[in-house]
Parts: structure tokens; sequence; C-alpha cells
């Protein structure tokens, strides 16, 4: 029912896959926030689809703080046709919306029937999609032409991130900003290609001005480094990296990041650290760009003293990378060479495009009931 004096309904519901979340479903949500006293957002995902349901209602609680978001597995087959069916979804949307629902925004042709079934008023929100001209299905298609209909948390989960790595004055920053650069002159949604420094170094030339406050005379080697200060520049690493990742386009190229780290930790501490592992672990980079030292003259800019150790260097990444499985190229040469080498791979990878796992297919076998003379409009649950 209606709620007199402001007009709106006490508890509205917007429904959806989500899959992933894009800028027709926020204005969704958002018009419904603004209709309602109280909106539940229902995030429903079948097993088979490949974005995990705990990351869907994770980004639309960020996008939408102010709505109750929850997620429930809806694994019963797609028949708008078929009463026993619907009778088997609406147990699942039940389940997790457990109270009473005044009104059921939508913009999907079953709006009317899915409002019916829960005893609710049908809100129907920009069907013909002329605000914004986008469907989950297009941005599972191409991630990259709907680029701009996405949110930033769903741009952090599918940019490709590429990580230039290596050894002392072998080039990874020269090689990493020149990437950067290169996008950026492509245009388009690549003009805001991001870069991502090496928060390591910045550490260092902390620690070395804080030697140098304390007595003026003080030189690199006078810093020593603890295993516990290791963590804290990988996570510091990996943050800048996630905030770059969602403010930028479909690729993101970073000066080194956490799992470098690891064997930073090992050049200087002489050993592994579990927590630093456990922290690169936990974020998924698409490319790895070695640069190798043998093309590269060392250059000591004050704080570096591993001339020596670049070849052990140079090999430990390498296979710490094959260990781990992770896709990496090992680029030599001039630095026309080399950038020569990592657009060819990073294109590649690009030319990939990404996979979603398509979702539960619908069974058509006619129109429906309540939408007869419109049965075009049947389109993908949730959009």
């Amino acid at each position: 029912m209606k709620r007199h004096g402001g007009a709106k309904y006490g508890h509205g519901l917007v429904l959806g896959k989500f899959y992933p979340p894009h800028a027709g479903h926020h204005h969704l949500v958002r018009t419904a926030q603004d209709q309602c006293e109280r909106l539940t957002v229902l995030v429903c995902a079948a097993s088979v689809e490949s974005v995990p349901l705990a990351d869907r209602v994770a980004w639309m609680r960020e996008a939408h703080p102010g709505a109750d978001v929850v997620g429930a597995v809806d694994d019963i087959p797609v028949d708008l046709r078929d009463p026993e069916i619907w009778e088997a979804h609406m147990a699942v949307f039940r389940g997790a919306v457990r109270r009473r629902v005044d009104a059921v925004f939508t913009s999907e042709a079953y709006g009317g029937e899915l409002a019916r079934r829960f005893g609710a008023e049908e809100v129907c929100v920009d069907r013909e999609r002329t605000l914004f001209p986008v469907s989950g299905t297009a941005v599972r298609a191409d991630p990259v032409g709907n680029w701009e209909f996405l949110g930033p948390a769903v741009r952090a989960a599918l940019t490709r991130r590429i990580v230039v790595l290596g050894a002392e004055s072998t080039g990874t920053t020269t090689l990493s900003r020149a990437l950067a650069a290169h996008w950026r002159r492509r245009g388009g949604v690549w003009a805001k290609t991001g870069w991502v420094a090496e928060y390591g170094r910045q550490y260092s030339e902390e620690r070395l001005a804080a030697a140098r406050a304390a007595d003026p005379a003080a030189t690199w080697a006078d810093v020593s480094f603890t295993s516990a200060e290791f963590p804290v520049i990988a996570r510091r690493q990996d943050a800048q990296e996630d905030r770059a990742a969602r403010l930028g386009s479909p690729v993101l190229f970073c000066d080194t990041d956490s799992f470098a780290t690891g064997i930073w930790h090992e050049r200087y501490t002489g050993g592994r650290n579990e927590e630093v592992e456990r922290i690169a672990a936990g974020t998924h980079r698409d490319l790895y760009l070695l640069t190798d030292h043998a093309d590269v003259p060392f250059e000591d800019d004050g704080l570096r003293d591993g001339e020596h150790l670049r070849p052990w260097m140079t090999a430990r990444f390498r296979e710490e990378l094959e260990r781990t499985g992770r896709r990496f190229l090992v680029v030599r040469g001039d630095r026309e060479a080399r950038l020569a080498a990592a657009v060819s791979a990073v294109d590649a990878l690009l030319a990939e495009g990404r996979h979603f796992a398509d979702p539960l297919p619908e069974r058509v076998r006619g129109p429906l009931p309540e939408q007869a003379s419109e049965p075009d409009r049947v389109r993908e649950q949730g959009r």
C-alpha cells in the first residue's frame, strides 16, 4: 500500500541477477529508493554463473548503502510460462525477503506477474532502456565497449592488471610508465589508463630520509629492513593498485606488486614471508612482464646496492612466476624493443576478451498471458 503524505511506498523490492551490475541497474535502484521508505535489493545468482554471488552483493551494497541488499542462490530453471516453476522461484524470493512487499520496481516484461505474486504494486522503470542503453548480456559480451556503464567496483574486478617487475635498475618504472602512456594515447575508453608506482620505493625514500634526519651523513647502507615491514609494503601496494583500477580504463599498468614484494623480502632478509605470500595470493593479475637485467646498465640512484644480485633476482622472479603458474613474458633488448614486445603481449591479452559463463537459459513456449501483445519485450531476468 502507498503511504499517505509523502506519496511513498513502505517497502519496495528490486530483484535481479546483476551479472554484473551496470548503470541501468543503479538507475532502477535509485528510482526505487526515492519512492520507498525502505528498499530491499535481492541479488539472485545461479551456480553456473562465473561471478560469485558474494561479489555481486558486495558491489550493490557499495553502490547503494541505503538499501538492504541480500543474496540468494536460484538454480531453478527459467520458464516464465510455467506456474509451478514460478512458485519455485517465489519460494526462493520469499525465503530471502520475509517482509511484506508494497511495490516491485522493475524494467522487465515479467514485472507485473512478479508484483502480483508478491501482492504488490508494479512500478515500471525505463523498460525501453532509453536512459541507459545497456544490459547484463551486453556487458558480458563486451565489457570494454560498455565500460562507461560500469561502476568503480565492477571496473576494479574486470580491469586487466599488467605488472612490470624485475631486479634493481632493470627499467621496470620506465617500461610501465611507457605502457600506460601508450594506451592513453589511444584515446576513447583508454584515455584514463592508470599507472601504479612502486610503493616500496616511496617507503625506502622515507626510511632514508628518517635516517638522515637523525644523522645527516647517513647513506642507503645505513638503512636496514625487518621482516615485519614487508607486509605493510605489500598491503599498501595492493591498496594503491585497487584504487587505480576503480578509476581507470580496462587495463592498468603497475610498477611491481605484492607478489614481487615477496622476492624483495627474500633479497633483504634471506627468506620468505608467509604473510606477504597470503597478501599476494588475494589479488589476481593478468600478465607479468619481467625485465631482464642483461641489456640494462646498472645505475646507482642512492637507493640501490645490488648490482651483483641482479642475475639472482631475475632468476628468482622467473622461478616463482613459473612455480605459481602466473602468465608472464621476459622482455629484453633496448627500450624500443621492450616496449614493442610488451605492447604486443598486452594486445594479445586484451584480444582474448572476458569470458562469463552463460546464465540459465529461458524456455520460450509462447507469450506471457499478461504480455501477449508484446512478446518481444521478454528479456533476461534481472537485465
